[in-house]
């Protein structure tokens, strides 16, 4: 079994990543998150992980230093660098750190896949015997695979995965690829067959769905953990997507 620690200074980024891939089924069962360079070297101390994943810049410090850091304590740890800047100062940093890769954010599912696998055949000795890729490259709401969407509409979705909680909406969104809100909504609609406000719903009703089944969370605890601060809006989306209220279908389980 696996120990895994993401180090983010961003709340909703940690959520994202926690659900980027189904960590279970490649035998991480447990999971630790840090958003401060002094709570990650903790962790990474009390814990040792298996696979530590660090943003590159956590709050005024940076990623690879601490890496460095650990890596005089000589953690059996492999690294992981992730940044939403392509700056090649950073990324020959990070190599001089040992890190097994440098990805850029939003981080792509198919390419942590590909750094977390080949982790595990090669570093951890471990195997990827009846692991199933389905949930890991066909996105759950579209029922499509990943690798037929185009990078844009990509980017999109893992926008909406790590931010779900957040008041995300397409002019939010058009405005961080600066690009018109409603030609970006049309493109969305074209390729996805649905509207950005119905797909975020319908994350968002999926992952509502999947705490309510397995957890004993309040259901008011709930809805906030997935974007809605208003619990009638949140009852009225839940009954109109499931034909059942969230306690209903709690009982129902």
């Amino acid at each position: 079994m696996y120990k895994l620690l993401i180090v983010d200074d961003e709340p909703q980024i940690l959520e994202g990543m926690k659900r980027t891939l189904d960590w279970g089924e490649y035998g991480f069962h447990q999971i630790e998150t840090s958003e401060t360079k002094e709570d990650a070297i903790a962790k990474s101390v009390d814990l040792l992980p298996d696979i530590a994943i660090f943003d590159v810049c956590i709050g005024p410090d940076l990623g690879y230093e601490i890496i460095h850091q650990l890596n005089e304590l000589r953690l059996p740890t492999q690294y992981i660098i992730m940044s939403g800047y392509s700056e090649f100062e950073y990324a020959q940093a990070a190599i001089r750190c040992g890190v097994k890769d440098y990805l850029l954010k939003p981080v792509e599912r198919s390419k942590l896949q590909k750094v977390i696998e080949k982790i595990i055949v090669e570093d951890l000795q471990g195997t990827l015997n009846g692991i199933s890729r389905k949930d890991n490259t066909t996105d759950p709401i579209l029922g499509i695979p990943y690798e037929e969407l185009s990078k844009l509409t990509n980017r999109i979705l893992l926008m909406v995965k790590a931010e779900f909680a957040q008041n995300i909406t397409l002019k939010s969104v058009a405005e961080r690829f600066r690009m018109n809100s409603t030609y970006l909504g049309q493109l969305f609609l074209k390729e996805t067959r649905m509207k950005f406000s119905e797909y975020l719903m319908a994350y968002r009703m999926l992952l509502a769905k999947e705490r309510i089944l397995a957890t004993n969370e309040k259901i008011a605890n709930i809805a906030q953990s997935v974007g809605y601060a208003n619990l009638n809006y949140f009852y009225t989306h839940f009954q109109g997507y499931y034909g059942m209220s969230p306690s209903d279908l709690r009982k129902k389980s």
